[in-house]
């Protein structure tokens, strides 16, 4: 009878056992996505969730729990930079199990174990599903109504030069709270550059 077998101790001993989880666990938060077992994909799930769960909290605390489990300085830092920015708001499931087959020499049955945020096929469509936002300028917004009504006055603004329309734009951009004296100064450096 199997009463209280809950883990699958996949033929090996307690510390061949931790050894081989926490190598995968290792190359899984590197790589983002590996290819094993089955059984070893289910028990590494059951593993690297609950220490991805425990790197959404930056602490040094949480940090020395990690390594003591991963055993590896970069594993831990990867995870803390890369990972748990991108899963912060992903209450769990942090791992999809995707199977491929069996193995050809001894028909063990395979399949690749991933980091849900990292694969690109999957949220390439949620990023198409968001609208670009636009960015509308005030200035713009305002010579484009004026250029429907006066199209003759577009003809006429044509032929003067690049220069004179700069100071044109400013004073439109401008609002009607502003000082007169800067409006001022605007029509006299206009009357200087229609002098040069």
């Amino acid at each position: 009878m199997r009463h209280n077998r809950k883990i699958n101790h996949l033929g090996r001993q307690a510390a061949h056992r931790k050894a081989l989880l926490a190598n995968l666990a290792n190359s899984l938060i590197m790589h983002k996505r590996i290819n094993t077992t089955v059984a070893k994909a289910k028990a590494l799930k059951m593993y690297v969730e609950p220490l991805i769960t425990k790197s959404k909290q930056d602490t040094t605390h949480s940090r020395r729990v990690v390594f003591s489990y991963l055993k590896d300085k970069k594993a831990v830092a990867e995870l803390f930079r890369e990972v748990a920015p991108k899963i912060a708001d992903r209450p769990g499931g942090y791992c999809r199990i995707l199977k491929t087959g069996f193995r050809l020499g001894d028909a063990a049955e395979t399949c690749f174990i991933e980091l849900v945020d990292f694969n690109e096929t999957y949220t390439k469509e949620v990023k198409v599903a968001e609208k670009p936002k636009t960015r509308r300028s005030r200035s713009g917004a305002k010579k484009a109504a004026p250029a429907a009504d006066a199209a003759p006055v577009a003809e006429a603004e044509a032929e003067k030069p690049a220069a004179k329309k700069a100071p044109a734009k400013k004073a439109a951009a401008k609002s009607a709270d502003e000082a007169p004296k800067e409006e001022v100064a605007e029509e006299k450096s206009a009357e200087a550059e229609k002098e040069a």
